[in-house]
């Protein structure tokens, strides 16, 4: 009986020691996430996965969308995500109210106003009452959310003016596919939108730009940025280097003219809608 338990034991271990070697084998999990379909990356380079060389060996990715990059603070302090796709306000807030000390920005990814290309817009109706921001006194103006990127820039075009909330508007937060609504129906007198959603025919007739980021924010900005904590990166160094290789060899495919039309069949089959809104990706 004793010798069978030896046996048992040694067998157990044996077994133990396969499944430890199994499991560190497993790929990583990385939840990575984003805000803009199409706009951001984390919506687009995982249907490129056939040009990476390590997904699926070293790491595998989790992508989930959030209304604004503020709620992505949550998350990362619950510790249900790992890159987040955090603006220069969201990365402040995380840092000095949350307490997260250790969050690092480890890549660039929307610079707002960059001489020669586009800077976001906050839009109004074209035939509507709304001609000055002076004129938004005592309305309701719709952000993605309080202390994200566009948000911080619309409370501080209006602060110029002499506005600020609650006092003298009401700030309400929606998704950026639910801006175009909430404008035309007029649920909102001043909405934020970003490509691809801006560039809707229909939008476009029946609404014009007020202001943009550079004049609320004074010129250009560093808009977005993937972060993560130090202790992850740390622990996860190799992976996250086989990762980052990777995006880069997404973006270069998005990126290459040869690939303009494939890229738009990818994006116009992510929204559903005709390729011809797709065509001011990686232009000015």
């Amino acid at each position: 009986m004793r010798k069978m338990n030896l046996i048992t034991a040694a067998v157990a271990a044996v077994s133990i020691g396969l499944a430890a070697g199994f499991a560190q084998a497993e790929p990583l999990k990385i939840r990575m996430s984003y805000v803009v379909p199409i706009g951001n990356w984390g919506s687009i380079l995982y249907h490129k996965k056939d040009v990476m060389k390590h997904y699926g060996k070293s790491y595998e990715v989790q992508v989930t969308r959030f209304r604004g990059t503020s709620l992505m603070i949550t998350a990362l302090g619950a510790g249900e995500l790992d890159v987040a796709d955090l603006a220069y306000s969201s990365f402040s807030i995380a840092v000095q109210n949350a307490g997260m000390n250790d969050l690092k920005v480890i890549a660039d990814e929307v610079q707002d106003g960059v001489k020669g290309h586009r800077t976001g817009e906050y839009w109004v109706l074209k035939d509507g009452p709304i001609k000055t921001i002076k004129d938004l006194k005592g309305q309701i103006l719709a952000s993605v959310g309080p202390g994200t990127a566009v948000d911080i820039a619309m409370r501080a075009m209006l602060k110029k003016s002499g506005l600020e909330a609650p006092r003298d508007y009401t700030m309400v937060s929606a998704h950026f596919p639910s801006m175009k609504a909430m404008l035309l129906q007029k649920k909102a007198a001043l909405v934020t939108m970003v490509a691809p959603f801006v560039n809707d025919p229909e939008f476009v007739a029946k609404s014009r730009p007020l202001f943009s980021n550079v004049e609320a924010l004074g010129g250009s900005s560093q808009f977005i940025i993937f972060a993560a904590k130090d202790a992850w990166l740390k622990k996860n160094r190799a992976v996250v280097v086989d990762y980052l290789e990777d995006m880069l060899l997404a973006i270069r495919w998005y990126q290459d003219p040869a690939n303009k039309d494939a890229a738009m069949e990818i994006f116009a089959g992510i929204l559903k809608a005709p390729k011809k809104i797709f065509e001011y990706k990686f232009t000015k």
